[in-house]
């Protein structure tokens, strides 16, 4: 049997499947499963962020991508995807912090 670390993976890999094929509820059922296997699964956090703002749920795709930046604080994705978020809701300061880190971890990436 798969333990629960691949088991997340598999069903994080069967969910972005399903949001690929605009399958929106069994992709946000999907993540969340992986997630209660392996709550650090990073990936999965991104796609459940994603997915939940196709829905039309920005809070929770906010809730999703603020716990994917304490998980990954230094990658680039999350802050940008929150700032998305955040604009699309019209929290423009917030949106724009979030875009300005996300700027900065992308140039010091580079260097």
């Amino acid at each position: 049997t798969l333990g629960p670390v691949s088991e997340a993976r598999t069903l994080q890999r069967e969910a972005f499947a399903h949001f690929a094929g605009g399958r929106i509820e069994e992709a946000v059922a999907g993540y969340r499963r992986a997630l209660e296997l392996d709550p650090e699964l990073a990936i999965a956090w991104n796609g459940l962020a994603m997915t939940l703002e196709r829905a039309g749920d920005l809070d929770g795709a906010i809730t999703a991508a603020r716990r994917l930046i304490e998980l990954e604080p230094d990658e680039a994705l999350g802050h940008t995807s929150l700032s998305r978020f955040y604009q699309q809701k019209g929290m423009i300061p917030e949106a724009e912090d979030e875009k300005a880190i996300a700027t900065k971890l992308a140039m010091k990436k580079r260097d």
